[in-house]
């Protein structure tokens, strides 16, 4: 029981350093000896984990997606109002791009930018399904009770994640004007906005 929960901690090392590398140096110029470098373990330890850079940066996908949906679903299970939620997520995910950028940066850098990597296996949303989760228990929470226009999922889960994804990246490459959470509540003003059910 020890030796399985050692493992699963050093898994879980080896996911944070390697996503942090990737992130930072491209899926392309690192390699695992730097990853393994990073950790100060051998290759061939490292492979015991991880069968090959491909499937690492798969099960990184997987977990991140899992780490970003945890914090999106406490927002989710508070009682209130959608439009609230809606505060609360932009928040969530700007807090997670400043104190974790790795995590948001992976998404941004790594797997938007070389699907081929992620073809078999993680195809569309099946490495991010937790964070589509979310968004989807936020959306049809918001119909139900009224407070949210019914649409097609897509177009309304584009109209909250293009705007953070976007203030994100703007923020990476150093193009804000003003610290990224002074934002928030404008970026949330507009995807209630666009969102919201009409007034009858």
């Amino acid at each position: 029981m020890r030796k399985a929960i050692l493992k699963e901690k050093k898994r879980l090392e080896i996911i944070r350093v390697a996503c942090k590398l990737f992130s930072e140096k491209g899926y392309y110029n690192t390699t695992i000896p730097d990853i393994a470098q990073a950790l100060g373990m051998s290759v061939g330890n490292l492979y015991n984990y991880f069968e090959s850079k491909e499937e690492l940066a798969k099960e990184i996908m997987i977990t991140v997606s899992g780490w970003v949906a945890e914090r999106l679903k406490k927002v989710n299970e508070r009682e209130i109002p959608v439009k609230e939620k809606i505060y609360e997520f932009t928040k969530a995910f700007f807090e997670i791009a400043l104190t974790e950028p790795e995590l948001i940066n992976y998404f941004l850098r790594v797997f938007l930018v070389n699907r081929e990597v992620f073809k078999e296996g993680c195809e569309g949303f099946a490495c991010v399904g937790e964070v589509i989760t979310e968004v989807m228990i936020l959306l049809s929470d918001g119909v139900e009770k009224g407070q949210l226009r019914n649409q097609s999922f897509f177009p309304a889960f584009t109209t909250i994640m293009g705007p953070l994804g976007g203030m994100v990246f703007l923020h990476n490459e150093g193009l804000l004007d003003k610290p990224l959470m002074e934002y928030s509540e404008e970026v949330a003003e507009n995807i209630w906005n666009a969102l919201k059910a009409p007034l009858d």
